[in-house]
């Protein structure tokens, strides 16, 4: 509970959601489960996959596995909440239930980062230095990255979940969004928070910009040196192996980057809406099509684990 000047205080927030009809409600409601049920089932089986077939114990996989965690906790953190207000009109939220969501988003937002840094980093030593693979990629190697990344994210999202809990919002309660997002509360709170406002974009800077130019700057070596690789094969081989990991990037960086950098206009909240919306919603349900579809060993491993089920 946070108390004012007035002695008043802020027990819950309203989130806005979305605004339409009540068919446009009903269709909405039944569009994002739907995708939330892709995304919960594609991204577990994704978990399973890895855990149980033995072809797919690898580096590469073992992160894929952390990224689909991170997805399943992202929509799981968001996503039943939008579908229980679009389906009673219910819009109310708890504080302590909004400072929740928001520490999970800010975990996730964090994880998907340095995991995607991670997974950049083992497409490099794949590529550019094959022989000694499995050398540098070492077991306690590649967990000690996955537990640093999930340690970042804890300790950062932890911080700001804090300091958020102790702003004011006298006020207003009416979060436009469909989450308990941080820019929303920060522009909420009737507290001061320019000095806030100001470490989040230079964090933001920081975390963001550096983890995509490390990404970036990994690809640049692993296209220099698919290049050099004198068979059409081999080259297309080298390529497919890391297309899917680039994929995932770009469906990452293109709408946190949009939506974090944008500058605000009139028709900024319809734009924040979507963009949350596609970040939010949409990628993690298409993250583990798109490793499932292209890839050969997940399919493989899918058939090894029916046939061998069936047995």
């Amino acid at each position: 509970m946070i108390a004012c000047q007035n002695g008043s205080s802020r027990h819950e927030f309203l989130i806005a959601a979305f605004s339409m009809s009540t068919w446009g409600q009903f269709e909405l409601f039944f569009a994002i489960l739907i995708i939330y049920l892709i995304t919960i089932l594609g991204n577990l089986t994704i978990i399973l996959l890895v855990c149980l077939a033995p072809k797919l114990q690898t580096p590469m996989y073992f992160f894929l596995c952390n990224l689909a965690l991170v997805d399943v906790t992202s929509t799981s953190t968001s996503v039943p909440r939008l579908l229980f207000i679009t389906w009673t009109q219910d819009h109310r939220i708890s504080f302590s239930c909004c400072m929740t969501q928001l520490f999970f988003f800010l975990l996730c937002a964090d994880g998907e980062v340095f995991m995607l840094t991670s997974m950049a980093y083992d497409r490099y030593v794949a590529i550019c230095k094959p022989l000694q693979y499995f050398i540098i990629m070492r077991k306690n190697l590649y967990i000690g990255m996955a537990t640093a990344c999930w340690t970042l994210g804890v300790i950062n999202s932890l911080s700001h979940t804090l300091l958020t809990s102790v702003l004011q919002f006298c006020y207003s309660n009416v979060i436009n969004n469909f989450y308990c997002d941080l820019n929303t509360l920060l522009d909420l709170s009737t507290t001061d928070t320019h000095s806030r406002k100001v470490f989040i974009f230079f964090e933001i800077c920081s975390i963001i910009l550096v983890q995509f130019i490390l990404t970036i700057i990994s690809y640049v070596f692993i296209f220099s040196a698919i290049l050099k690789i004198r068979s059409s094969a081999g080259r297309m081989k080298a390529f497919s192996s890391c297309t899917s990991h680039l994929i995932t990037v770009m469906l990452f960086y293109g709408p946190s980057i949009l939506l974090y950098m944008k500058t605000d206009s009139e028709d900024s909240k319809d734009q924040n809406l979507l963009l949350s919306m596609l970040y939010m919603i949409v990628v993690p349900m298409l993250n583990p099509l798109v490793y499932s579809l292209r890839n050969k060993e997940v399919w493989g491993a899918i058939v090894v684990l029916a046939n061998h089920k069936s047995l």
